[in-house]
């Protein structure tokens, strides 16, 4: 089967790899989709840590059920098309006993720590696969994956309809965290850098607001747009330390910040502003139990998570198109790899 690896930073092929066979307990999946991810990037640029060498990369997945165990949970059969849910937790740990497995102490991400699915076939846990809803394209099944990313910060963060929430880093997670909180009835405000990025969250996306911060003054921004009370709820999805700082300016008073991006350095905080606003800081990492919320968004438009879009390629071709988003990513939003 083809598959496509990284033998060791910016060495990346597609390559002959041997079909494999599932273990007990184990579903094998014919790969329909893939989608390549700014985690992939990292791998193939060898600036993610946890990465292992070589490595078959890919955890954004949708396919076709070839055989499961007649018992799994979910009553999935042969022939069903379903998404994968890619963070192999061990089920015995403190967060796992209390369900929050996407921050297992033994955490196995596929692509990262294990090889993923950028194959055409796959073997998964059968109790981590969840159906597609019908008509579903692959394409939009392998969008999942990143959209619950997005949707976790936005629960980590308790967010209610009305509020406003302020996004920074207009990626595929940022820009989804933005159109869920929209969507989930609120006002999203969607900072970044890059001015190419935020026309399209404005023109194709129709994100409310959308703010240059690195032209304007985003805290009077914010302030004017929220009539002085700034943001209820301040997601960060870039990972840089000046942005991490900024979500204490940005946030309001009682107001609660989501850190969904991994910056690369430890950031400094100053604590007395946390104290004087009374702010609430949580981490928000992967997912837990949000697929089939956000099939469903995606099912029914609500977050419309093929605006993003950017390319479907061939496995072939995946392995340019990867050292090309590494020179190049702002030609790039979402590119999915079409089996």
């Amino acid at each position: 089967m083809k598959a496509v690896r990284i033998v060791e930073p910016f060495n990346v092929e597609c390559i002959d790899a041997p079909k494999p066979e599932p273990k007990p307990g184990e579903a094998l999946l014919k790969i329909e989709a893939a989608g390549i991810c700014g985690s992939d990037i990292g791998a193939f640029r060898g600036t993610n840590n946890l990465v292992s060498y070589p490595r078959i990369i890919g955890h954004e997945l949708s396919g076709v059920v070839v055989s499961i165990p007649d018992d799994n949970p979910k009553g999935i059969k042969p022939g069903d098309k379903v998404v994968v849910e890619p963070y192999v937790y061990c089920g015995h740990c403190y967060p796992c006993r209390i369900g929050r497995t996407n921050c297992c102490t033994d955490m196995h991400t596929l692509g990262v720590h294990i090889d993923g699915g950028m194959c055409e076939y796959f073997c998964h846990p059968a109790h981590m696969l969840v159906k597609m809803p019908e008509g579903m394209t692959f394409e939009q099944g392998a969008m999942a994956e990143p959209l619950t990313i997005s949707m976790h910060g936005i629960h980590r963060g308790a967010f209610k309809a009305g509020e406003y929430c302020v996004v920074i880093g207009a990626g595929p997670i940022g820009l989804g965290a933005a159109m869920t909180a929209q969507a989930y009835g609120g006002h999203a405000i969607l900072l970044d850098v890059v001015q190419e990025r935020l026309d399209f969250a404005k023109n194709v996306t129709g994100i409310e607001y959308v703010i240059n911060s690195g032209k304007e003054d985003a805290t009077k921004k914010i302030a004017e747009i929220t009539n002085g009370d700034m943001a209820q709820l301040v997601i960060e999805c870039s990972g840089a330390n000046q942005a991490i700082r900024a979500t204490l300016d940005y946030a309001s008073n009682a107001g609660r910040i989501v850190f969904t991006g991994w910056p690369k350095k430890e950031t400094s905080l100053p604590t007395d502003v946390i104290t004087k606003k009374e702010l609430d800081l949580r981490g928000g990492r992967n997912s837990a139990g949000e697929f089939e919320e956000a099939l469903e968004l995606i099912q029914s438009k609500r977050v419309d998570m093929p605006k993003m879009l950017t390319k479907t390629v061939s496995p072939d071709e995946a392995p340019d198109v990867i050292r090309d988003i590494e020179k190049n990513p702002g030609n790039y939003m979402k590119v999915v790899v079409r089996f």
